[in-house]
């Protein structure tokens, strides 16, 4: 299979480049720029840049799969010129997709272009699948809107909007300073320690995008996030059970709020959304609970 990625040097993006060049597929990394960071080691593997791309989308011709996992990180503090840059950046990027593609003459089959769980706004109570309604509740919910409806303007036969949740790994992403207050023995809930959490396992995520390039029943919206959403205070336990420390050392809303500002909704707010498409088409999860993602990433 011949894969472009835009975002494949993003945490994400290399584990994906990766596990496709362990299958001995092809692998286009879309960058903005190229730097000295960009050499292939693997013959399997090219850089392009979108300016490139402009001037002769012709070696991607015959693709087919575009994976979009482009987009500014969230974690930083939502400054209005910050938030300009984490929309404007999933929005260039999937109308960049979009002209790409018709430029080629042999179009892809399949475009997967990540989205988010925040898709369902903010909620204590409710569990979300793909069939319940999307909600504008917060500033990452109207981003989601509006990253979805880029995306829906991507002329490809199948089109998957991977919501995606929290991704698990023990040395990339959120998990390590997530995990790192346990490691000093003082863990514990955040705010009031009831919000939802839908998170997914690093393997999962890997492994959930692969079974949507391979099978043409994954389409549409997909929830990113493993079968078990838990609370924040039920998260927490886990991680100080795995690790055998407690969790004993609750952090106030205010301070979180003080701390990060209008960011600090990560922490405090949240939804519950289960991968019901995924299941129901067969894509079993290695972590389907959030134990036995714990033993793995940080169990004693």
């Amino acid at each position: 299979m011949r894969v472009a990625i835009a975002g494949g040097t993003g945490f994400i993006g290399k584990a994906l480049t990766k596990a496709l060049l362990e299958r001995g597929d092809t692998v286009w990394i879309i960058t903005r720029k190229k730097s000295s960071e960009h050499v292939a080691s693997n013959t399997n593997i090219q850089f392009v840049t979108w300016d490139e791309l402009e001037r002769d989308s012709s070696p991607l011709e015959s693709l087919d799969a575009i994976v979009n996992l482009s987009g500014e990180s969230i974690n930083q503090r939502w400054t209005a010129s910050a938030k300009k840059r984490i929309l404007h950046s999933r929005l260039w990027t999937a109308a960049n997709v979009a002209t790409l593609i018709k430029s080629l003459s042999n179009k892809p089959s399949v475009v997967i272009n990540a989205s988010g769980i925040s898709a369902y706004g903010i909620s204590q109570d409710e569990v979300f699948d793909e069939y319940s309604k999307t909600n504008v509740t917060d500033y990452l919910s109207e981003v989601v809107k509006q990253w979805e409806e880029a995306a829906d303007s991507i002329p490809v036969e199948r089109l998957v909007k991977l919501r995606i949740g929290v991704v698990l790994d023990a040395k990339g992403g959120a998990f390590p300073i997530m995990a790192l207050p346990y490691r000093l023995f003082g863990g514990g809930k955040i705010g009031s320690g009831q919000q939802g959490l839908s998170w997914i396992h690093i393997e999962d995520m890997i492994g959930l995008i692969l079974y949507c390039l391979d099978n043409e029943t994954m389409r549409g919206p997909i929830n990113a996030s493993a079968p078990d959403p838990v609370s924040n205070d039920a998260f927490g336990r886990a991680i100080g059970h795995a690790m055998g420390r407690p969790h004993w050392f609750p952090v106030p809303s205010i301070l979180m709020r003080l701390l990060f500002g209008e960011m600090a909704t990560l922490l405090l707010d949240g939804q519950r959304a289960v991968p019901k498409k995924a299941q129901d088409n067969g894509y079993i999860f290695r972590y389907p609970n959030v134990q036995s993602a714990m033993r793995q990433l940080v169990g004693r």
